[in-house]
């Protein structure tokens, strides 16, 4: 069975090279053409000598995902459902700005973290992505828009790990996938501009700490242990103070010198002025001990399964005024896409959950989802 090239870092290359009887260099030359130029037959790669590319042939692919289909906005946002097997496929986002361009990545054929609010949660879970995976949404995207574009330059200054999954609950594939994006010899991000979200795997975001730090942003979405629990789980197992400490340790190692908190606003539920001031109070007590951060206040995107509603724009911004007010940097997070489900919390995929997930949040949606005070 051939190995898909995609599915390694430089390292990982070097070290196949390495076993086809090359020399390293030949790795770096081989992971430009892949990730900087985007071929994927190695009869185009020129300066390789015709006996390695002839190894290739024999031993190695680079093969991307099928796209099922794609979508564009009214506003630019595209987005593309990718066919990773066995009845799933994945959502990738790319949303268009003045002074950037962001790609949102998934990490996983649905969710296991189950979050109230997500809509990928509501599928549950079917399988981990290959780092392959992961970096094929990437690899497809970044080319696909240059052709259509009709660019040399590069389109993608951003890679966001916000799509579907909780990307530290697959911490062995992220983690090269991750490489692969700032190494200047494949997409050269600056680690600033790549950003793993996580709902709070503690003892990952301490190892991602030390094995490839990048922008964090944490899915907070509550200001109490009560609510969180609720909705979010996984806050069951790591409660907000350990949380918080656990952001703390990781500003030591972060590029950047904040944590963004992310904070879906949910009417009657998360978005009262007693949850901005349990907020405020909860960054208080740790900036003593050195958290920085930043809320940004995502609008919830509805879908029926949820049983939620989206927050009054009124309401909004009375809460992020109080965070203001109080000295907390707060921005509220324009919503992209949502004509095309693309928007945040609403990418779905399709999911063979295999962990009936989606069965036990159908029977428990909503329950005791009432302001915590």
């Amino acid at each position: 069975m051939s190995t898909n090239l995609l599915d390694f870092d430089l390292d990982g290359l070097a070290a196949f090279c390495e076993r086809l009887g090359e020399k390293r260099f030949r790795a770096t030359q081989l992971f430009r053409w892949i990730h900087q130029r985007g071929a994927s037959e190695f009869d185009a790669m020129s300066d390789l000598a015709k006996s390695l590319r002839e190894k290739l042939k024999g031993v190695a692919v680079v093969t991307g995902l099928p796209v099922i289909s794609e979508h564009v906005s009214a506003d630019g946002t595209v987005k593309w459902l990718f066919d990773v097997g066995d009845g799933n496929a994945v959502e990738s986002v790319f949303i268009p700005e003045d002074d950037r361009g962001t790609l949102c990545v998934s990490s996983q054929a649905g969710c296991a973290v189950g979050c109230r609010f997500c809509s990928t949660g509501h599928q549950g879970f079917s399988r981990n992505l290959t780092t392959g995976e992961i970096v094929a949404q990437l690899w497809f995207a970044e080319h696909a828009l240059r052709a259509r574009l009709g660019t040399s330059e590069r389109v993608i200054s951003n890679v966001v790990m916000m799509g579907m999954g909780e990307p530290l609950q697959n911490y062995s594939a992220l983690v090269p996938a991750l490489r692969v994006m700032l190494d200047d010899h494949g997409y050269g991000l600056s680690r600033r501009r790549v950003t793993v979200s996580t709902s709070g795997v503690v003892p990952m975001m301490d190892r991602l700490a030390q094995d490839c730090p990048v922008a964090l942003a944490v899915s907070l979405h509550a200001p109490n242990d009560a609510l969180r629990d609720n909705l979010v789980p996984l806050n069951r197992k790591y409660p907000i103070s350990e949380l918080l400490e656990t952001c703390n340790r990781y500003l030591e190692h972060a590029p950047r010198d904040f944590i963004t908190f992310e904070y879906c606003m949910l009417d009657g539920v998360n978005d009262q002025p007693e949850h901005a001031l349990q907020l405020i109070e909860l960054v208080r007590q740790h900036a003593g001990k050195g958290v920085w951060c930043k809320f940004n206040l995502i609008p919830f995107n509805p879908f029926p399964a949820s049983g939620l509603l989206r927050s009054p724009p009124q309401q909004v911004s009375a809460f992020a005024k109080l965070l203001s007010d109080a000295g907390i940097v707060t921005t509220v997070r324009k919503t992209r896409g949502d004509d095309i489900d693309a928007a945040c919390g609403q990418l779905a995929g399709d999911v063979k959950d295999r962990t009936r997930a989606s069965e036990r949040m159908a029977k428990q949606r909503v329950i005791a989802l009432k302001p915590v005070s």
